[in-house]
């Protein structure tokens, strides 16, 4: 899709339910914003608060970034979302995270289980939101991308 339709659907934050696997979110579009994203199924799941410090919305010849810092109880670390225009009116979305994992050795032998199945989700979750953005860019939206 092009840069700034990819760009428009990455960082609507409700839309985030649309495609990112079990995840609500919503939050704000400048540096100091805070976003709000929560993943479970019902009164299971965790909250993760995020702290925009930087935002520079993507155009057809600039890279379009926003970095957050994980700010929650449970996730902490820094995050960053990029949106690189491509030759062609393509783009393709970089998502970088550098995580604390809570819980100390606990958590580091928790995540060597976990981490096969949120690399699964998380692919999944990215080729939806491409098959979104590419449904933005021809007009379709979510009718057209499921």
């Amino acid at each position: 899709a092009p840069v700034e339709d990819a760009w428009r659907v990455l960082v609507d934050w409700p839309r985030h339910a649309e495609w990112m696997f079990l995840t609500t979110a919503e939050g704000g579009d400048k540096e100091g914003d805070v976003i709000v994203a929560r993943t479970g199924l019902g009164p299971i799941g965790f909250t993760d608060t995020m702290e925009i410090t930087h935002w520079s919305p993507a155009t057809d010849t600039s890279v379009g970034r926003c970095e957050v810092r994980h700010v929650g109880r449970l996730v902490r670390g820094q995050g960053a979302f990029a949106v690189v225009p491509l030759a062609g009116g393509r783009s393709r979305i970089v998502w970088a995270e550098n995580l604390e994992l809570p819980f100390g050795a606990l958590g580091l032998l928790g995540w060597a289980f976990v981490h096969p199945l949120a690399s699964l989700f998380l692919r999944r979750s990215l080729r939806k939101l491409a098959r979104l953005a590419a449904a933005e860019a021809t007009g379709g939206g979510a009718k057209e991308a499921q």
